[in-house]
């Protein structure tokens, strides 16, 4: 299986609908197992930077696919942007 590195909230929206595709899934079929419309799945796929973390989760999760946090080796973090508040 392929690992994925997404940067950009841009990049996300094509990887949801390719792994709701690889999965065998409609929009219908994944909206119903999330518990929303299609056209509210469709609007997730398209704007994806804009869903709940919560409802993000529980769609990979219907899609089979984890979420995976790393820290980049011999890099430093990215200051331009705000990052956690640890």
């Amino acid at each position: 299986m392929n690992d994925f590195t997404i940067r950009t909230a841009q990049q996300l929206p094509a990887l949801l609908q390719g792994f709701r595709k690889q999965a065998g899934l409609t929009q219908a079929e994944a909206a119903l197992r999330l518990g929303v419309t299609q056209q509210t799945l469709s609007a997730l796929e398209r704007n994806a930077e804009k869903v709940s973390t919560e409802r993000l989760l529980r769609l990979l999760s219907i899609l089979g696919v984890d979420l995976v946090l790393r820290k980049r080796d011999g890099t430093q973090p990215d200051t331009s942007t705000s990052g956690p508040a640890w």
